[in-house]
């Protein structure tokens, strides 16, 4: 392998190492705006919440607030956990394409 070759091979890598680590960093605060604004939406879905019991008249319309409350919160919770895990899905398959064509020949 001659020096040019060399040199041309280094900046290749160099040039993957960058893109997969820009694919990471975009990854990584698309997945931390994500959490953040679940947890403004929960924190706000459990203020509503708290409020509604507070105004309860009875015991069973504050079973009913709870119970509400806790059914949203699970639903919301399994929503969120698909969706980011569909953004660490996304994450991988972008930082991983720089590299697709390079580890595409060493299996063949």
């Amino acid at each position: 392998m001659t020096g040019e070759e060399m040199q041309n091979l280094g900046k290749n890598n160099m040039d993957m190492a960058l893109t997969s680590f820009g694919a990471w960093s975009k990854g990584a605060q698309a997945i931390a705006v994500e959490v953040v604004d679940y947890s403004k939406k929960t924190a706000e879905s459990s203020a509503a919440a708290w409020e509604k019991l507070m105004g309860a008249k009875s015991l069973e319309k504050a079973m009913e607030v709870q119970t509400e409350y806790l059914k949203s919160s699970y639903e919301g919770f399994v929503a969120e956990a698909a969706k980011l895990g569909e953004l660490y899905v996304d994450l991988a398959k972008e930082a991983y394409r720089p590299f697709e064509s390079t580890f595409a020949g060493h299996r063949q």
